[in-house]
């Protein structure tokens, strides 16, 4: 059914006109540095502050599954342990960034960051990247990278707060409050979320509660035009009731808390008319997890990992059509456990030279190459390669990209030092990713349409072996396919975004039983439509729909995940200049699925707020 219905959706996209980025956007995540993303010869997704707003969507990694070539598995309602793929990709080998902090946990069997604590709040914009990007970012971008930004400043004085209530108890509520004065900028801002919610094991009847406070605050000084200083600060207090997932997920009285830190502290220097600038940072990640099986009693079990790294980026723009991106970076990652009569506590320093060149030789040709070598006082060294061409024959209305990203991913302190079943010999993982694509515009902009198609092979992937109980370079990876997004604007009040993606993902390893299996947790076909439309009354109503296919639930392919649709409604009225009511409907057919196998999902459920703007 989903095939059929993939094959008729590519058709319509195909025989719509098509819809080109425009140059008024601009990324960072390409090369680490802003530039129009026409520049740019990956593919990048961009969710911006009004389509967070209108989609009214709590988890971030509901609104990432909207964008083609993203998966994702998340082991009960709200606030439960998420993993997001990134075309085909492990869940451990997406690298996160938050206001430009790598925020991966160092305390992870895998270094993976869970999505499940990252609730939308005060977020305003997200890029995805999809592609192996570690010549700019270093280890983990293999699948790709996903940037999440809050808002910056407003000019003069801006405050925003909302608050809503629905199903299962839930409360949400947000609030922030940002200006500028003269050459100080900055802003704070906070959100609350609780609710009942389900229960994470599906055959159980308990709900499982979370609690969730996100608080970030910024301040930029500018001491001249030449010279500010940027601080960025963000945190998260998390509080789960969870089901046992040793074994098969049951009803338990078991507890997760986490405490997550985020900071930044840049200054910033533009020489020469802005022709030399230097950027240099210091940042650091805290994730402080515990768990309890009985609520209320002392931690049985805890991880803590924290992330301190320097950065310094320098750019030199010789001539207009030129730009050279060089940088240095140390990264100390840290690793603590305790519990089961146990404690353990492990470290290693990376050292990171790059250099990256962004060359325009004629109008309409952008042209990017860059080079990375990485040092681990483990394992030792790694180099990785990057190019991507950028060609619009016709200022913008065509844009035709070619890719080619070489990514690594450095083992996590658990897999090399863990005393049952580390291996200090361990290699990094190691990517090639190609991917070849065009992005279309007719009708001044009213139409757009991107089509990509890519490749990834992955060597030495790493995986636990059965055979030694310890973790290995066994594994070998490979993931193809497309991805095809569509935007229409036929008038100024209808928005249409539909996005579609088939990824093979599959095991090379060779080993029996395994080899040519699709890797679990990773649908072949995702399609994903989202309307949205203003009506002259003021009113604005909008709908979602999400349809993914089959997958499996384990390596062998044994355990069978159904395919599923999601459809969702919304509608905002604005009472006045800076009232708005809106609402929302999720699950609106009340399916049964699973992400994850043996995990509750939630059912219909309707909500409803109002929000104030100044």
């Amino acid at each position: 059914m989903l095939k059929r219905t993939a094959v008729s959706f590519i058709a319509f996209m195909a025989a719509t006109p098509a819809f080109a980025q425009s140059t008024d956007d601009i990324v960072v995540t390409a090369s680490g540095i802003e530039q129009p993303r026409d520049e740019a010869g990956q593919a990048i997704t961009i969710i911006d502050a009004d389509t967070i707003e209108k989609r009214q969507t709590i988890d971030v990694v509901d609104l990432l599954a909207t964008t083609p070539g993203v998966r994702f598995s998340r082991t009960g309602g709200t606030g439960s342990v998420t993993g997001v793929s990134l075309r085909g990709a492990e869940t451990t080998q997406t690298l996160v960034l938050i206001d430009g902090v790598k925020v991966n946990d160092p305390s992870g069997i895998g270094d993976a960051y869970d999505f499940g604590h990252l609730l939308t709040g005060n977020i305003s914009r997200i890029e995805v990247l999809r592609g192996s990007n570690s010549v700019v970012h270093g280890s983990q971008a293999i699948g790709g990278v996903i940037s999440v930004m809050t808002a910056a400043p407003a000019d003069g004085f801006g405050a925003n707060a909302s608050a809503d209530y629905g199903y299962s108890d839930t409360l949400s509520a947000k609030a922030d409050v940002s200006g500028t004065a003269g050459r100080i900028s900055g802003g704070i801002g906070g959100a609350y979320f609780r609710t009942d919610g389900i229960s994470s094991a599906k055959v159980g009847t308990e709900k499982d509660g979370y609690k969730n406070f996100a608080g970030n605050a910024r301040v930029k000084i500018a001491f001249s035009d030449a010279l500010s200083l940027d601080l960025r600060g963000y945190y998260i207090h998390s509080d789960l009731d969870s089901d046992s997932f040793f074994g098969a997920p049951a009803d338990s009285p078991d507890v997760a808390k986490l405490d997550q830190y985020v900071g930044y502290a840049g200054l910033n220097l533009g020489l020469f008319g802005g022709r030399f600038t230097s950027r240099a940072a210091v940042t650091w990640l805290r994730n402080d997890r515990d768990y309890y099986f009985v609520r209320g009693t002392a931690p049985d079990y805890g991880y803590s990992g924290t992330n301190l790294r320097f950065e310094y980026q320098g750019v030199v723009t010789p001539v207009e059509q030129a730009k050279l991106i060089f940088g240095y970076e140390h990264e100390r990652p840290d690793y603590d456990f305790f519990g089961f009569g146990s404690t353990d506590s492990q470290r290693a320093d990376i050292d990171s030279v790059y250099a990256l060149a962004i060359v325009q030789p004629f109008a309409g040709l952008s042209l990017t190459g860059g080079v990375r070598h990485d040092d681990h006082s483990q394992f030792g060294g790694a180099t990785t390669l990057g190019a991507n061409a950028n060609y619009s024959p016709n200022d913008g209305a065509t844009n035709f990209r070619l890719s080619y990203g070489e990514g690594f991913k450095a083992p996590s302190l658990y897999q090399l030092y863990d005393s049952f079943s580390g291996n200090a010999a361990l290699r990094p993982e190691r990517s090639k990713s190609y991917d070849v694509g065009v992005d279309q515009s007719l009708a001044d902009g009213r139409a757009t349409i991107s089509l990509t198609a890519f490749l990834r092979n992955t060597t030495d992937q790493i995986n636990y072996d059965n055979a030694t109980f310890t973790y290995g370079n066994i594994d070998r990876t490979r993931a193809k396919g497309v991805e095809a997004t569509l935007a229409l604007r036929p008038v100024d009040a209808l928005n249409v975004t539909a996005s579609y993606s088939y990824i093979d993902a599959r095991d090379r390893s060779g080993r029996p039983g395994f080899d040519g299996k699709h890797l679990p947790r990773r649908a072949e076909q995702a399609i994903s439509l989202s309307v949205d439309y203003d009506w002259s009354f003021g009113l604005s109503t909008g709908a979602t729909l999400t349809m993914v296919g089959d997958s499996f639930d384990d390596a062998a392919n044994a355990v069978p995940l159904d395919g599923f649709a999601l459809a969702g409604i919304r509608a905002a009225l604005p009472l006045g200049e800076h009232l708005e009511l809106y609402g929302r409907i999720d699950n609106l057919f009340d399916a049964d699925y699973a992400t994850a196998s043996g995990y509750g999902v939630y059912g219909r459920a309707a909500y409803g707020g109002v929000r104030v703007k100044f």
